[in-house]
């Protein structure tokens, strides 16, 4: 008890709901939102991600929030103090943030390779094929940049709940905002034509983005990008990662917290929704429907820099708006990664922050330093379940999103939905007199649909499930 009165909090509303902001909007957002709305037909996948995100997100979000807030622990013991038998959910919720730190690190230390390239007006080179593997193979400069990301990110979490995540999220997500808002208003403006004389412009690249593409709708392709915006949910707003229940775990009792989890929704959807504003219009202006195809690094680290280098002058600035941008966005990313450990190891072990973050800091650099290396001195080829090719950036990405973060759903669900029971989430929703409008569709939605939708996904995940 003594542990959980000197917890330390949010100072309000608004840091809580910045901070969770900040978690959901990452490097998902950024690469793997425009690429899945470009390849699902646009307009209907932002259909139903929307609808997704008001229901299926809603009630992971929720349930997750309310174990924090309840139990005051983080992912580790949080689930072993809603009901004594579960605590191996918390060490799978648990391992998932600490499987996505290192190689977290290692694509943000890619971020700021980027944006020093560009700072420096090198964006020329940056677009030029065999650039980016060069700079990924080599010995030490991706190394010595992860640790650099690392360090940053172990800085704020050091400092704590407050002064650390609570203050830089007040100054990089206003930032953060407004950089997304710019680029994706000027992408909206540009032109080009190519060698053979064909003129396409931002607007063009943006109504393809928004207006439903229906031709040659299947059953199967309409299950298989409802599977796409639900997968995308689970980066776009940090559930299933154990983040969201340690930062609940920082929500004063008198907050009103269906009221924050409203915001966190309206916030990530927003920026995912202008990530793709940013991307498509402006990958579509200057390299077709083809060039939008790409997603993932090759879309922000090979599609792009050539998309910044045939916008001329202007290139450079947009170039370094951007990757300044996808840095803030990977940063607080990261700091809830990192902080979902960390709370762990303190609640679990009674330690200081200190050292738990001083623990976290070496396993994250120790796995760090092997990502770095796959790409060269231990590089393999292996081919997953998905039937993607994978060493160990990939390997490591695939059993924390594709395989950990779905079970760890769906054993949520089964918790809370049918053990535990709704009303604990419900009561706790309810606690500070705040109303729980969409409890009914909650009920529903945490015991029935969101079990059902988490199976296919695993399914399809693994690569049994091919009929959809």
């Amino acid at each position: 008890m003594k542990q959980e009165k000197s917890r330390n909090s949010f100072s309000g509303s608004l840091g809580f709901v910045l901070a969770a902001a900040g978690s959901a909007v990452g490097l998902g957002n950024i690469w793997r939102f425009p690429y899945l709305a470009a390849k699902d037909g646009g307009g209907l996948f932002l259909v139903l991600y929307l609808i997704l995100a008001l229901t299926f997100g809603f009630t992971l979000l929720t349930t997750e929030v309310a174990i924090g807030r309840k139990t005051k622990q983080s992912p580790l013991t949080a689930y072993e103090k809603i009901h004594g038998k579960w605590k191996f959910l918390g060490v799978l919720s648990c391992l998932v943030p600490v499987i996505i730190m290192p190689y977290y690190c290692a694509i943000g230390g890619w971020v700021i390779k980027y944006l020093i390239t560009f700072i420096t007006g090198d964006g020329k080179a940056a677009a030029q094929d065999g650039y980016f593997t060069d700079f990924i193979t080599s010995d030490l400069e991706p190394i010595i940049l992860m640790m650099v990301f690392l360090f940053i990110v172990a800085f704020i979490v050091f400092r704590g709940v407050n002064k650390g995540i609570e203050s830089s999220s007040k100054i990089i997500m206003p930032v953060l905002l407004l950089l997304v808002v710019g680029i994706a208003v000027f992408s909206l403006t540009i032109h080009h034509t190519d060698d053979a004389g064909t003129a396409r412009t931002g607007w063009q690249g943006f109504l393809i983005y928004v207006i439903p593409d229906l031709k040659g709708l299947t059953v199967k392709g309409f299950f298989s990008v409802l599977v796409d915006a639900m997968g995308q949910l689970f980066f776009s707003l940090s559930i299933a990662m154990g983040i969201m229940i340690a930062y609940g775990s920082y929500v004063r009792d008198d907050a009103n917290m269906v009221r924050s989890i409203n915001q966190i929704e309206i916030c990530d959807t927003v920026v995912a929704f202008l990530a793709g504003v940013m991307i498509i219009p402006a990958v579509f202006t200057f390299m077709g429907r083809e060039g939008m195809e790409a997603s993932g690094p090759s879309l922000m680290f090979i599609s792009l820099p050539k998309v910044f280098d045939a916008m001329g002058g202007i290139g450079r600035i947009i170039g370094i708006l951007f990757f300044a941008m996808v840095l803030f966005a990977a940063l607080t990313s990261a700091v809830s990664v990192m902080e979902a450990v960390v709370s762990s190891i303190m609640d679990q072990f009674h330690v200081t922050r200190v050292v738990a973050a001083a623990i976290e800091t070496v396993i994250a650099l120790a796995a760090g330093l092997l990502v770095c290396l796959g790409y060269n001195h231990l590089y393999f080829d292996i081919v997953l379940p998905n039937g993607a090719h994978a060493q160990i950036l990939d390997i490591m990405d695939y059993i924390s999103n594709n395989c950990l973060m779905p079970i760890v759903a769906i054993a949520t669900c089964i918790l809370i939905g049918w053990v535990a029971k709704p009303k604990v989430v419900i009561d706790e929703a309810e606690k500070s007199g705040c109303k729980f409008g969409r409890k009914g569709l909650y009920l529903v939605m945490i015991q029935y649909v969101a079990p059902v939708l988490l199976v296919i996904l695993l399914l399809k995940s693994l690569g049994i499930l091919t009929v959809i």
